[in-house]
């Protein structure tokens, strides 16, 4: 199917929606005897350890968010340490839980029911100390495997019609998705799943390229087969999501493409059995790009438009003076962050907090589909409960004057616990960021892959605001929603808009120890 088919993605998107009454005419019940593996494993593959005591870069979490290295043209190789800083912080184990039915391996990045579908591969040339190569990496031992050996830039960089950021890239990072780890709780609706949760990882990679010096984008224009094939994934199960470029070299030509035959790799199986769900295969077909015209084609887009004008009241948010910053490493920071399970409905934030987290975490993504600079598709809605200096209400955020626009005052929480699928989370926390967009707009744009862009998008920014929240020993945890009631809510502003995202912030609950 083509990508400007763009009934496919209305299709997928209206067949996912949560209501009050698809929820109960269609419950899903775990099979826990059947819960996938969290990790790809491939039994022949022999593993190459990665460095277990790299250095932190010292940098503060809220700089590392909101500061992108520029390109240049000079050299920026990333080592071995800096491709194990990449990876660990992104996808890492970094806490473990017991369980009665095993062990939660939690990682630096949320994720949908902490299920970790997103893996990791690296494309290099040489670099110090490691051999150009495909590899995977694996964070339960922290190390990667070698797929296929030698120089494969040229191969990936023609995938994406020779986008700058890939060819002069000494290694790039590949986001896939596997599809059964997450549908096995969350069926068909893993296909936004897929965004948000690669977007949160996004999020903490980019933070950390960023505070090691490296420059890094995110791309999504690229022939998907070719990506796959270099990656020699079977995609019923697993599929190309993005490319992140890392670092940069000036050289001004790259060695010749590569024969990239069919491997047939070994994995273990994620387990006994699997359940397809076609409505995910055919979204990701609909939204595959399937030449370098199309590539091209997809890429030569106009600009993004600005956010909804602001209409009535507005409160302008203030700024936090740099003398009072965290000063909390991004790494301190993503080791500490953990999606909160109970917020403190008694207690509140200040408004430069709220303040802080919407201005850092929307500060611009580099992205190959957001132009200019610093555009946005997502529009941020927010329910406010318990935020000292502001009123309790329903505000828009509008980020090109960092201001909240009053829509309703009043107290909602009964109306976010009902949003927020009946879950305490939203009706306890301080406040409540909605994420909604203009689909019909994105999609006229960018065809079917606009749909990947926008929940991408959203992961990313959830992301972000997930490491300023916890840069403040605040919490923050991502939740999903009934769709329509979403827009409903927040209408006539939200009027034509999609909910795409929620995010939930406030003070962790501190039990007491019986």
């Amino acid at each position: 199917m083509n990508n400007r088919e763009i009934q496919a993605a209305w299709k997928y998107h209206d067949g996912t929606k949560h209501s009050y009454w698809s929820v109960r005419n269609h419950p899903h019940f775990l099979d826990w005897a059947n819960r996938p593996l969290p990790f790809k494993i491939y039994p022949k593959i022999e593993p190459l350890p990665l460095p277990r005591d790299v250095p932190q870069t010292g940098v503060a979490a809220l700089s590392a968010i909101s500061e992108p290295v520029a390109s240049s043209r000079a050299d920026s190789i990333p080592g071995v340490q800096d491709l194990t800083r990449l990876l660990y912080f992104s996808a890492g184990i970094t806490k473990q839980r017991a369980y009665p039915g095993g062990e939660i391996y939690f990682r630096a990045a949320a994720c949908t029911g902490a299920l970790y579908e997103i893996e990791l591969y690296v494309l290099t040339g040489d670099l110090p100390d490691l051999d150009a190569g495909v590899y995977h990496f694996n964070p339960a031992d922290v190390s990667l495997r070698l797929l296929r050996k030698g120089n494969f830039r040229e191969n990936l960089a023609q995938a994406t019609a020779m986008e700058l950021a890939v060819a002069h890239a000494p290694a790039t990072i590949i986001c896939t998705g596997t599809y059964w780890r997450n549908a096995w709780k969350y069926q068909a609706r893993t296909y936004r799943h897929f965004g948000w949760d690669n977007g949160t990882l996004l999020a903490n990679m980019l933070a950390i390229s960023a505070a090691s010096g490296l420059p890094a984008e995110i791309v999504l224009g690229f022939v998907d087969a070719e990506v796959n094939r270099l990656l020699d994934i079977d995609t019923r199960r697993e599929v190309s999501l993005c490319l992140v470029p890392i670092g940069r070299t000036s050289e001004s030509s790259l060695p010749a493409p590569r024969e990239a035959p069919a491997l047939g790799l070994e994995t273990i199986p994620l387990s006994k059995h699997e359940v397809e769900y076609p409505a995910m295969l055919e979204m990701h077909d609909a939204s595959s790009l399937e030449s370098v015209e199309e590539v091209n084609q997809w890429r030569g887009k106009p600009p993004v438009l600005p956010s909804s004008a602001l209409a009535g009241e507005a409160v302008r948010l203030p700024r936090l003076p740099e003398e009072e910053q965290p000063k909390d490493t991004i790494e301190q920071v993503i080791l500490r962050r953990g999606s909160t399970r109970t917020f403190d409905k008694a207690a509140s934030i200040t408004l430069t907090q709220l303040s802080t987290i919407l201005d850092y975490a929307t500060r611009g993504l580099p992205a190959d589909f957001l132009e200019p600079p610093g555009a946005q598709l997502n529009d941020l809605y927010v329910i406010v409960h318990s935020v000292q200096g502001l009123k309790p209400g329903a505000y828009f955020f509008g980020r090109e004057h960092n201001t909240l626009e009053i829509l309703k005052e009043g107290e909602f929480r009964a109306e976010a616990h009902h949003l927020g699928l009946e879950q305490e989370l939203p009706a306890d926390a301080c406040v409540d960021i909605f994420f909604l967009a203009d689909l019909k707009h994105i999609l006229e744009r960018y065809g079917n892959r606009g749909y990947r862009a926008v929940q991408l998008e959203a992961g990313a920014i959830g992301g972000k605001t997930y490491l300023a929240a916890y840069a403040q020993h605040l919490g923050a945890t991502g939740l999903t929603f009934f769709d329509d009631d979403v827009t409903k809510f927040f209408s006539p502003h939200a009027k034509d808009k999609s909910a795409i995202f929620l995010l939930a912030i406030g003070k962790p609950l501190k039990r007491k120890r019986q």
